[in-house]
């Protein structure tokens, strides 16, 4: 994994999240949009584990239902959003333009 692609992970994930632990999964997958998902989908598995509301009569309410959702956001935005090592729309455009400008002109000029 490339200093860029680890940046992303992290801009993702979180600073707080442990590089080494994103190294192996990387070494694992070879994808960092997988790294992502994975790291993500622990951490909804973790949420859905434990009750998403507990009311404490008179003391306290813990409400985790928002943080749920937007973990759930996160996940469709990470499948959405182009990964460094993934070939995005501006790069094939890019491919595209390329290719065009290697045709040979139909008229040649003198």
């Amino acid at each position: 994994m490339d200093e860029f692609q680890r940046s992303w992970l992290l801009a993702q994930l979180g600073p707080d999240t442990d590089p080494a632990d994103l190294e192996c999964r990387f070494f694992r997958m070879q994808s960092v949009r997988a790294v992502a998902l994975e790291v993500l989908g622990e951490r909804r598995a973790k949420l859905l584990a434990d009750p998403l509301k507990v009311t404490v009569d008179n003391v306290v309410t813990m409400d985790l239902q928002e943080n749920l959702r937007g973990i759930e956001r996160q996940i469709e935005q990470v499948r959405q959003a182009p990964a460094p090592d993934e070939p995005g729309d501006e790069e094939e455009a890019a491919d595209a333009v390329m290719a065009v400008t290697w045709l040979a002109p139909a008229r040649r000029y003198r």
